[in-house]
């Protein structure tokens, strides 16, 4: 059975429609939890995570790695779960970690902006006015947050295997659609799409082992075989890529580990 990841502007009732299909499917229905998880596994505030995957990166988290570390954390936590199939994940993120796994269903869920404005109104006891304003700045934060973590818009459709508009096409239709589509044979798991999540799965779990020490570190992995690349001093290769190695392989399921280091010239010199 397939992964189904469900994005959604804020107040879209997306949350509802992830809930509805996972029961449905008798799938797992993944969202907070996975902050949770990560937090604890990681040992980082929570509330440190929620920030990392909701707000944009301030120019600090550019320079500093922050953010990107956090939202690491967030990627193996939720590769994790999504490697055994037969999940709902609904929520920030979710479809830039599968975007190339081919039993992944990617849905957007989008409403009318009036829609969201009475749902806030009714929720907050705001005025019309108020509620506008908290809704913009939340759409405005999640697409900075896109843009500037992936280089991508989150609200693009052509991100995702389906768009649906909740209005005239109901709750209960669009759990309907998302079933149905999820049942198609193309949007089966198959032995290659499988080992290609388990990879990403691996490579994500090194990748956060990695983060705090080698924040720029890009990691793959291919059947138990993990490729790290990163950047060091001339005179710092051998004693990194060592380093490295050890931190690597302390992972389970990394049977080797390859370690490409690319030197440059720090400043100065």
């Amino acid at each position: 059975m397939p992964i189904i990841t469900i994005s959604r502007g804020s107040y879209s009732r997306g949350k509802e429609v992830a809930e509805k299909v996972a029961a449905k499917m008798g799938f797992e229905c993944v969202a907070r939890d996975v902050l949770i998880e990560a937090s604890k596994e990681f040992n980082v505030d929570e509330v440190k995570l929620v920030h990392a995957i909701s707000d944009a990166p301030s120019l600090f988290d550019r320079i500093s790695y922050g953010k990107q570390r956090y939202v690491t954390y967030i990627r193996a936590a939720l590769l994790a779960h999504l490697k055994n199939d037969n999940v709902v994940y609904h929520g920030m993120a979710g479809h830039f970690f599968v975007r190339d796994i081919g039993h992944a269903l990617k849905v957007r869920i989008i409403a009318d902006m009036e829609d969201r404005i009475q749902v806030v109104m009714k929720r907050d006891g705001v005025s019309r006015k108020a509620a506008r304003r908290f809704i913009d700045r939340i759409d405005k934060e999640r697409k900075k947050w896109s843009q500037q973590m992936y280089g991508i818009d989150a609200s693009d459709p052509h991100l995702y295997d389906l768009v649906i508009h909740v209005n005239k096409i109901t709750v209960g239709d669009a759990v309907d659609i998302i079933c149905h589509t999820a049942q198609l044979d193309h949007l089966q798991a198959t032995d290659e799409s499988r080992r290609a999540i388990e990879d990403e799965a691996l490579a994500a779990t090194v990748k956060a082992a990695l983060v705090k020490d080698y924040p720029d570190a890009e990691v793959t992995s291919e059947d138990g075989v993990v490729f790290v690349n990163t950047k060091t001093s001339e005179a710092e290769e051998m004693k990194i890529a060592g380093k490295i190695e050890e931190i690597a392989k302390t992972v389970p399921g990394v049977n080797e580990v390859k370690v490409q280091l690319h030197p440059f010239t720090p400043f100065g010199t």
